[in-house]
C-alpha cells in the first residue's frame, strides 16, 4: 500500500458532533448498484478499508471487480470532511464519474457516488435520530436514501393529525402519493378527492370547489355539492394551490377555519367535514411577500408543511426507481414480452449522476423509451437517450493531489482546494457555518449559496439544523 498523504492523519479523531451542530450527523455509504449487493456501511470509525477483504464489522464487497483493499475513507479533521483514497486498486475507482488516480484523494459530500470497479454507493450525511416511520407504507413512498426516510417519518408524524398539510417540491416528485398515503394514515372512512387548482375554471371554480345551487347562474339547471362536500368525511387534495385565484382564498381559508362552505347562490352555509392536502411547486412565501398569496391562508395550510425532496437529493434510490417503473410498465402490458432491464456499470453510473429535472416523470420517460426498444440484452451508456445526458449533473468531485495536500494544519482548509466545478449542495457543516455567519436568514443564506429559499429550508430539516437557526433569531 504506497504512503498516506499526511493530510490523511489527522491529529484529531472524527467527531459525530461537529461545532454548532443542532443534532449529531453520521454518514453511510449505500451500495446501489448491483442490486444483490446493496446494503449501507457505516463510516463511523476514524479510518475504514473497503473491499472484497473483510474489515471489522464490515461486510464485504464480493464482488470480482473490486480488489481486497480498494480503497481507504477516512475523515479528515482539516477538510472537515470524509476523504477517499485509491489504494492502487486492479480496476480502478471513480468519483461522481470522474476517475479517482492513486495518490490522489476525493473529498466526498452529500450525494456523491463513488465507483468501486463495478460497484457503485452513494455517500449520505444523515441525522444520528431519524424519525420514526413506522405507519407509512414503503410501497408507497419506497426508497433508503436519507431524504427518503425523512420524507416518512415527516409523512408518519403528520398522517394520524386532521390539521391541514402543505406539500412543497418540484414538479414530479410524487406530491400526490405523498397525500394518498397521508390519507390512507388518516383513517378517515370518506373518499380522497382531487383537484388541480392550476386546471380550474377560472369563472367555475367557485362552484367546482363549494357547489352552486338551481339557477345560480346560466345553465345551472340542479343543485351541485362542490368537492368539498362531495369528499365529506375524506380528504380534499388541491394540487398547485398557488394558483388558486387571489378572491377565492378567502372562502377556503374560511372551510378550513370554520369548517362550513357558502354555494354559489346559496343565503346559508353548510357544513363540511374535510380534512385538506395541498401542494405546490411554487415558492408560497415569495408569493406572499408578492401578495399574491394570503398570508393567513398560507399559515392555516402550513399547519404541517412537508418538502418533498427532488431525485437528485434522492440519489441512493434511483435505480431502485428505474427497477420499480419497469416492473409497473410490465405490470400494464401483460400481454407483450419485454427483455429484463438490465444496466451496465456506466450506465448506471450516469443514470445516477444525472440532474433529473423531470423527477419521477423523467424516470417514467426512460424507462418506457427503454422497456420499448427492440432486442434484449445489457443497455450500455451510449444506449441511453441524448436527453439524458443533456440533463447531466455538473461534475461535482473535488481530487486533491497528494503533492498538493501535504500541507500542515494552518493551511487553509482542503474543503475549498482544487474544485472545477460548482457543488450542487453544501455540507452540514458549510451549511451551519453560513448560517451562523448570517445570523441564520434563510433569505441571506438562499443569496449567498445561489439557491431557492424551499431548497436551503429542506437542508435546515434535513441536516437537523431546525433547533441552531432558531437560536440565532
Amino acid at each position: 500500500m504506497p504512503a498516506l498523504p499526511q493530510f490523511l492523519h489527522p491529529t484529531a479523531t472524527q467527531s459525530s458532533v461537529r461545532p454548532g451542530r443542532a443534532r449529531p450527523v453520521r454518514a453511510t455509504l449505500r451500495v446501489v448498484y448491483p442490486d444483490g449487493l446493496a446494503h449501507s456501511i457505516p463510516l463511523e470509525r476514524p479510518a475504514l478499508v473497503l473491499g472484497r477483504q473483510e474489515a471489522t464489522g464490515v461486510s464485504p464487497l464480493a464482488h470480482p471487480t473490486v480488489s481486497r483493499r480498494h480503497v481507504r475513507i477516512e475523515w479528515c479533521a482539516t477538510a472537515g470532511a470524509h476523504l477517499v483514497l485509491d489504494l492502487h486498486s486492479h480496476n480502478g475507482s471513480r468519483h461522481n464519474g470522474r476517475q479517482l488516480p492513486p495518490e490522489s484523494t476525493g473529498e466526498l459530500t452529500h450525494g456523491d457516488a463513488l465507483q468501486l470497479g463495478d460497484v457503485i454507493a452513494v455517500y449520505q450525511m444523515e441525522p444520528a435520530l431519524l424519525d420514526d416511520d413506522g405507519p407509512v407504507s414503503r410501497e408507497a413512498l419506497p426508497g433508503d436514501s436519507v431524504a427518503a426516510r425523512h420524507l416518512r417519518g415527516a409523512v408518519a408524524r403528520a398522517g394520524r393529525d386532521r390539521s391541514p398539510v402543505l406539500l412543497v417540491g418540484e414538479t414530479g416528485t410524487g406530491k400526490e402519493q405523498v397525500a394518498r398515503e397521508l390519507h390512507r394514515l388518516s383513517g378517515r372512512a370518506g373518499a380522497l378527492l382531487s383537484v388541480n387548482c392550476a386546471a380550474l375554471s377560472r369563472e367555475l371554480v367557485e362552484s367546482q370547489l363549494f357547489g352552486h345551487v338551481r339557477g345560480a347562474f346560466t345553465g345551472a339547471h340542479t343543485d351541485h355539492a362542490g368537492l368539498f362536500r362531495a369528499a365529506s368525511g375524506g380528504t380534499v387534495f388541491l394540487d398547485e394551490i398557488g394558483d388558486l385565484p387571489l378572491d377565492l382564498q378567502p372562502k377556503l381559508l374560511r372551510a378550513l377555519q370554520e369548517g362550513e362552505v357558502l354555494p354559489v347562490g346559496a343565503t346559508r352555509t353548510q357544513p363540511v367535514d374535510v380534512r385538506v392536502i395541498a401542494a405546490t411547486n411554487r415558492d408560497l412565501t415569495t408569493s406572499v411577500e408578492s401578495g399574491a398569496f394570503r398570508r393567513d391562508l398560507y399559515a392555516r395550510l402550513a399547519l404541517w408543511e412537508i418538502s418533498v425532496p427532488p431525485l437528485r437529493e434522492r440519489r441512493a434510490d434511483l435505480l431502485g426507481w428505474v427497477g420499480r417503473m419497469h416492473r409497473l410498465w410490465l405490470a400494464e402490458r401483460p400481454d407483450q414480452v419485454a427483455p429484463p432491464l438490465e444496466l451496465s456499470p456506466a450506465a448506471a453510473e450516469q443514470i445516477l449522476l444525472a440532474d433529473w429535472p423531470e423527477n419521477l416523470r423523467g424516470v417514467g420517460r426512460l424507462v418506457h423509451e427503454l422497456a420499448s426498444r427492440v432486442g434484449g440484452g445489457r443497455i450500455e451508456a451510449e444506449e441511453l437517450p441524448g436527453w439524458l445526458s443533456r440533463g447531466q449533473a455538473s461534475d461535482q468531485s473535488s481530487v486533491i493531489t497528494g503533492r498538493a495536500a501535504g500541507t500542515g494544519a494552518s493551511d487553509p482548509p482542503i474543503a475549498g482546494a482544487a474544485r472545477g466545478a460548482r457543488r450542487p449542495s453544501p455540507t452540514p457543516d458549510e451549511l451551519a457555518a453560513v448560517m451562523r455567519e448570517l445570523g441564520g436568514s434563510v433569505r441571506a443564506v438562499a443569496r449567498r449559496l445561489g439557491r431557492d429559499r424551499r431548497q436551503i429550508y429542506r437542508w435546515i430539516e434535513a441536516f437537523g439544523l431546525k433547533e441552531q437557526r432558531r437560536g440565532m433569531r
